[in-house]
Formats: C-alpha cells, structure tokens, sequence
C-alpha cells in the first residue's frame, strides 16, 4: 500500500472497536502533521504476511498490536526491545534503521501513568488486585512489580495465573487465586491501612460491550482503594460505577489508552504526543 503519505495503524481481530485511529489523527492534526493512521484486521494467520507486505512500504512507520496478536508477534520480529521481551508481549511495532521490525511494550507506561502521583509518594505496604491473566495482565503485572506491589492475581485458570506470577515476577510476595474468589462476598476485617496502597485492577475483557459482566464484590475491596478498569467500552463500566458510588477513586480505561498510545505516537511520528487537550480528546473517545 503506497499512498505517498507516512502511516501507521493498529491490528488486531477485531478490529473496528478500536478507538486508536481517534487518538493518533487527533495528535497528528494538532501537530499538523502530514501523516496518517489507520486501522486494519488482520487474522491470526494473516499476521506474517501482513508484516512481510509492510516491511516493503516506504510509507509505514509501524503498528499497535491488539487482541490476539501480542505474543504471536514477538517471533515474527527481527528484535525485541528488554522491556516488551520481559512481558512477553508486544503491543508496539516500529521499522527502525536497517528495514528492522522491532517491538515494544507501551502498556506497561500507559498502565501507570494516570497512578504516578500515587507512586511518587512512599507507602509502608502496596497490594493490587488484579482479575485477568491475558495479554494486557502480563504488562500490568510485571509494572506493578516493579513499583513494589504485592500481587493478587486472579484468573478462571489459576495455574495460569501462577505460571504468569512465576515468569513476570519470581522474586516477590505474590499470590494466584480462582477468579470467582472474588465474585462472593468475604467477612475479613481489614485492617488500618493508613500507609498502604491497595488497587483493584480489571484487566480482562469482562465488563466490555458484548462480553459477560465482571462478577466482583466490594466486601474484597479495602477502604481507600484505586478502582482501575481497563475497559474502553463503555467507557463507564458497571466496575467504575459502583466504585464511585462506594466513595473509591478510580481510573477508567481511557487513561491507559491515551498513555500508551502517547509513547507509540512518538516512535511513530518522531515527536512527543501534544497532551495538552486530553480532556478533549476524551470527550471525542466517550462520544
């Protein structure tokens, strides 16, 4: 595909959900930037030659990668950066120097993003509750690892999720749990938690438009918790209602969305994402 215009796009099966293109040409015209992205479906086993045939555009700058490419990809790639190879997963593919695919993570700094000021201060414990062990768990895990969380993960499979916990995160105090732990209530008393930070995180696709619903009661919820769904659509997920309706911050999906999709936007384009209208841009995801 030749249109004489630098492009990237996103990938994925499905494909049309994707608020990507919303993102990336929002920037572009604020930078004005002669330049376009776009989203394309791409099957499983289309993803080899997809990559071959873009390889040979001059006009590609490179991907994001979505469900359920993430980890297909890596052995496709001609390099890996550290971070996206210590996922296992990558969710950013860019031609550098030389005609090399090479891959990133971006999820891991979009997942974190919208929490910095949190974890800029110090805390005497942090424990996250995280339901889901696809995809986006695996960057959301290990970056939540690295800043000193305690992990619960929970998964339908929790020999996946141990086996996840076990790769991502050897060294720390973590633990793998059914994901129905989660869906009855519990009579523990928490403790003070003045000091802690305690997040429950949704990191799987339940709640989405045309999924089941995530079954998850508060009892399992410590007071002063960050609620954080990762889901898009809606974007005002049942999860996020309830949370603030029980007095709990949370951090809705498009805060990840936008974060990550900031640092892919620069390896693109050559130049930093403008984020100085995100709240316009939100409007234009939530519309």
């Amino acid at each position: 595909m030749n249109t004489g215009i630098p492009f990237a796009e996103v990938i994925g099966d499905p494909i049309v959900q994707s608020k990507s293109p919303t993102i990336h040409r929002f920037w572009l015209g604020q930078l004005g930037i002669d330049a376009d992205y776009r989203a394309a479906l791409v099957t499983a086993d289309g993803l080899g030659g997809y990559l071959a045939a873009r390889r040979a555009d001059p006009d590609w700058r490179g991907c994001n990668v979505t469900m359920p490419h993430k980890q297909a990809i890596l052995p496709l790639l001609d390099r890996i950066d550290p971070q996206a190879s210590a996922i296992g997963a990558v969710n950013t593919v860019v031609q550098e120097s030389g005609g090399q695919l090479v891959g990133y993570n971006t999820d891991a700094a979009g997942f974190l993003e919208p929490l910095m000021p949190l974890l800029d201060q110090r805390h005497l414990y942090r424990m996250a509750r995280v339901l889901g062990a696809g995809g986006a768990a695996r960057a959301i895990v290990a970056a939540l690892a690295g800043r000193g969380f305690h992990v619960v993960l929970a998964a339908r499979d929790p020999a996946k999720a141990q086996t996840l916990l076990a790769e991502l995160a050897p060294q720390g105090d973590h633990h793998a749990v059914d994901l129905a732990h989660f869906a009855t209530p519990t009579d523990f008393a928490f403790d003070d938690r003045a000091g802690l930070l305690d997040l429950v995180v949704n990191a799987s696709p339940l709640g989405m438009a045309g999924q089941p619903p995530l079954a998850f009661d508060f009892s399992h919820t410590p007071p002063g918790s960050v609620v954080y769904d990762i889901v898009t659509d809606p974007v005002e997920t049942p999860l996020l209602a309830e949370a603030r309706a029980r007095g709990f911050a949370t951090v809705d999906g498009l805060a990840m969305l936008i974060g990550q999709a900031a640092a892919a936007f620069a390896k693109f384009y050559g130049q930093p994402a403008p984020r100085q209208r995100d709240g316009d841009l939100r409007k234009r995801l939530a519309a």
